[in-house]
């Protein structure tokens, strides 16, 4: 009898807990007894044959590469130089440097330039703001070279400019030589890296970026429309360049925005100015059809707290420095699974910034994004006190660890 005292209280345990694992179970539906459920698996089409030299699209927030072919080998950019050129100029505006009402007076170089013009004349002035539109809508040379000499007294000293901002986004492989981009054995960029340039400039320049919507502009009595025909034929295109040269052939760089997606396309050596409308089309489409992006989380959000040893205090938040966005098949947001890893024993002091861990966000078990985790605040060393205690407190943790 007394070994059924003992003993009696671990049965009742048992049964309990069998109890509650059992009642934890879902009841089957009876309807769909016959019919055991299949996890069907995701599918997406390969993207369409796309007729061009090389071509990419991203997602904007993500990054997350859609389609691409060549995309890192080195191309004639033509007038898609002119991207660049923007962006100069740009910056050259937000620091003060430059103002739209600026009056430039127009140089015989810039005035003779080949190819496409503005039809600005010799020895007159002309608006920083004229300008502006004369190189993003009209895709003028004259203008283009206009800016540079503004900005930079040369256009050869304004290519210097145009390398550093390039450098700078992580264009690996560009190079310029003239702000135009009439032809040149120095003068290349890649599919790659000309999207780089253009989230670069979305990003920094979403006011300025607006231009690149105008479907038309009229200087000296002369109306000239936007070479970006997709802004007529698709009204969520938004954006951005055209160009053409004998080298380069015809190329578009475009984005659209559908809901809250962004995509940009990059399409390079096509044969024909219609062709490369049609095959940015056929980009976009299959990008906005199969894809869907979602932000997981904010920068600088709290995601959780990890314990801090020997500070002046015990916890402290981590999150991402950046936004984090991911790009993934339509209707698979459900399977996405999320995973943090810490440091560990952690200890003060900690600076704000300082990277503690790691986030990984996966589907199917492929890793389809990963971050560093770092710390939102700072913690300071404790006094002699606490950190005494907390060496007694981790020594005792790593002996118990070892023991079990």
């Amino acid at each position: 009898m007394p070994n059924l005292r003992r003993v009696l209280p671990f049965l009742v345990l048992f049964t309990l807990s069998a109890f509650q694992s059992v009642s934890a179970q879902p009841t089957p539906n009876n309807s769909n007894t016959d019919k055991p459920k299949i996890n069907k698996p995701y599918v997406v089409p390969s993207p369409p044959s796309i007729a061009a030299k090389s071509f990419l699209l991203i997602d904007f927030h993500s990054g997350h590469v859609l389609a691409s072919k060549n995309a890192h080998e080195r191309v004639d950019p033509a007038s898609l130089t002119k991207i660049m050129t923007g962006y100069v100029v740009i910056n050259e505006l937000k620091n003060n440097n430059l103002s739209m009402d600026d009056m430039v007076t127009i140089s015989h170089k810039a005035w003779k330039m080949p190819g496409s013009k503005m039809f600005i004349e010799v020895g007159k002035q002309v608006s920083v703001r004229d300008l502006i539109k004369g190189m993003v809508i009209q895709s003028g040379n004259d203008a283009s070279v206009a800016l540079a000499e503004m900005v930079a007294g040369s256009e050869e000293v304004f290519a210097q400019l145009m390398n550093k901002y390039a450098i700078s986004i992580g264009m690996r492989n560009t190079h310029y030589v003239n702000a135009t981009g009439l032809p040149h054995e120095d003068h290349y960029t890649t599919a790659h890296d000309l999207a780089l340039l253009t989230k670069a400039l979305i990003t920094e320049f979403p006011d300025e970026y607006r231009w690149y919507s105008e479907k038309k502009f009229t200087f000296n009595g002369i109306t000239q429309y936007n070479r970006n025909k997709l802004l007529w034929q698709d009204p969520t295109v938004d954006g951005l360049k055209t160009g053409h040269t004998k080298s380069a052939g015809y190329c578009l760089v475009a984005s659209a925005l559908r809901d809250e997606t962004r995509l940009i396309s990059v399409i390079l050596g096509a044969s024909g100015a219609e062709k490369r409308v049609q095959e940015t089309q056929k980009l976009l489409n299959y990008g906005f059809r199969f894809f869907e992006t979602h932000k997981l989380y904010s920068a600088g959000q709290r995601l959780n707290d990890a314990v801090v040893w020997e500070g002046t205090r015990d916890l402290i938040g981590v999150g991402t420095a950046q936004d984090l966005y991911v790009t993934i098949p339509r209707g698979q947001y459900k399977n996405l699974v999320i995973e943090s890893t810490i440091q560990p024993e952690l200890k003060a002091p900690i600076q704000n910034g300082q990277e503690l861990g790691s986030i990984h966000v996966s589907l199917s078990n492929n890793v389809i994004a990963e971050r560093p985790l770092v710390a939102l605040s700072e913690v300071e060393e404790g006094s002699f006190f606490k950190k005494l205690i907390d060496q007694l407190k981790l020594f005792f943790n790593n002996l118990f660890s070892f023991l079990n």
